[in-house]
């Protein structure tokens, strides 16, 4: 008869250790569990005081004028972009559009450097909607002009219009869509500057 082979011993687990100190937390009262593990009471304090000032932190000091500046530039990147897709193809695409925003949003937190605030929020979906607005022009203003020439009409439609040109050319080419994909370029724009929030979960 063959003798049957020992049962293994599963291996004990791992005494619980606390992931900034390593600090053996077997038994402690004052460990604090978290989705990537525990702490134990002092090193989870002191990291709630550190992201408690990087919080504070991103919304001081702030260089409005180079957020500003960053923000236009995204701008005028993402305009370009749109209205070069529509030049190139020949097709109107307004998803193209959507880039504003996001160029605009990173402009913002990469030229202020990093900071986040209501206020920049604000600046970044000012600048992106009148992007969105010279953009609208210029795709318009290339299936217009496009148009006339096909006619044999002359029309004077300039890269820089007057504020009631580029208006009126905007409104000639808005439709239903054109509203979906400028809320989709505001909310990109709004969403990236936005102030960090931290929740902390406590055992």
């Amino acid at each position: 008869m063959t003798p049957e082979p020992p049962v293994p011993t599963p291996p004990a687990e791992a005494a619980p250790r606390c992931l900034q100190c390593g600090r053996d937390l077997s038994g402690a009262a004052d460990a604090v569990a978290t989705p990537e593990g525990a702490f134990c009471r002092s090193c989870f304090e002191g990291l709630k005081q550190h992201l408690a000032r990087a919080v504070d932190h991103q919304g001081t000091d702030i260089n409005y004028p180079a957020a500003a500046a960053g923000a236009v530039l995204g701008g005028a990147v993402g305009a370009a972009v749109w209205w070069g897709f529509t030049v190139v193809t020949r097709i109107s695409f307004g998803l193209v559009a959507v880039v504003i925003g996001y160029l605009v949003g990173q402009g913002v937190l990469r030229f202020s450097g990093g900071k986040r605030s209501r206020g920049l929020q604000a600046l970044s979906v000012g600048v992106a909607g009148a992007a969105y607005v010279y953009a609208q022009y210029l795709v318009t203003r290339t299936f217009l002009l496009r148009y006339a020439g096909q006619q044999g009409a002359g029309l004077d439609l300039p890269l820089l219009p007057d504020l009631g040109l580029l208006l009126k050319v905007f409104r000639a080419g808005f439709n239903l869509f054109d509203l979906i994909f400028l809320a989709i370029v505001v909310f990109q724009a709004w969403r990236i500057p936005a102030p960090l929030r931290f929740r902390f979960d406590r055992a």
